[in-house]
């Protein structure tokens, strides 16, 4: 099943971009629930605010009162949860880059799911596109499961659990099968899929 996608798609070019944990939950949570231009927008006006380049540091987001960051768009819940993963980079809850690759993909998850906006999806989203961790199946996330559907050629999707073991089978680069299961889920939306014929 994978095999058709892989030819239909061509080779992965996923490539995680080199950010420090902390400013990847922060832009993390700038983009929660909001359209993507508009959360870009959102967080160049925060940026600006913190007044430091390339990313602030921690130090620089807690000097920013609340209202202040309010006035850049950000909710009241993304100001708490900004502000308390900030809180948490700046006394080590929420690890370096160079800390976090010693740490196993549950470890990242136990340590960082407990922060304010932070689940575990948000947490895989980092393994994938921050750290590069090469063997994570992100089995709530609506596209990967909407791509193994098209792919496999079912009429729905299946659930989390049952899709987490049916990702056994392609350990231990399940981050590769994800990327390429969005992918299809992405050609199936422009009606560029081509999906399995009924036997």
């Amino acid at each position: 099943m994978l095999k058709r996608v892989i030819r239909q798609v061509g080779p992965c070019t996923l490539k995680p971009a080199r950010r420090e944990p902390y400013e990847a939950l922060v832009r993390a949570i700038a983009h929660q629930q909001v359209h993507g231009r508009a959360a870009e927008a959102i967080l160049g006006r925060f940026l600006g605010a913190c007044g430091a380049a390339p990313f602030p540091a921690p130090e620089a987001v807690l000097a920013l009162t609340p209202e202040a960051m309010r006035a850049c768009g950000l909710s009241a819940n993304k100001v708490l949860a900004i502000r308390d993963i900030a809180e948490k980079a700046a006394t080590g809850i929420v690890p370096t880059r160079a800390a976090a690759r010693r740490m196993t993909d549950e470890a990242l998850v136990e340590r960082l799911v407990p922060l304010r906006g932070v689940g575990r999806w948000t947490v895989e989203m980092l393994l994938i596109f921050t750290l590069g961790r090469a063997d994570v199946l992100p089995v709530d996330d609506y596209g990967v499961r909407e791509g193994y559907r098209v792919a496999a050629g079912l009429p729905e999707q299946p659930k989390p659990r049952a899709f987490a073991a049916i990702g056994e089978a392609w350990a231990p680069y399940r981050t590769t099968a994800a990327w390429y299961l969005w992918r299809a889920a992405d050609l199936a939306k422009d009606g560029r899929f081509k999906a399995p014929q009924a036997i």
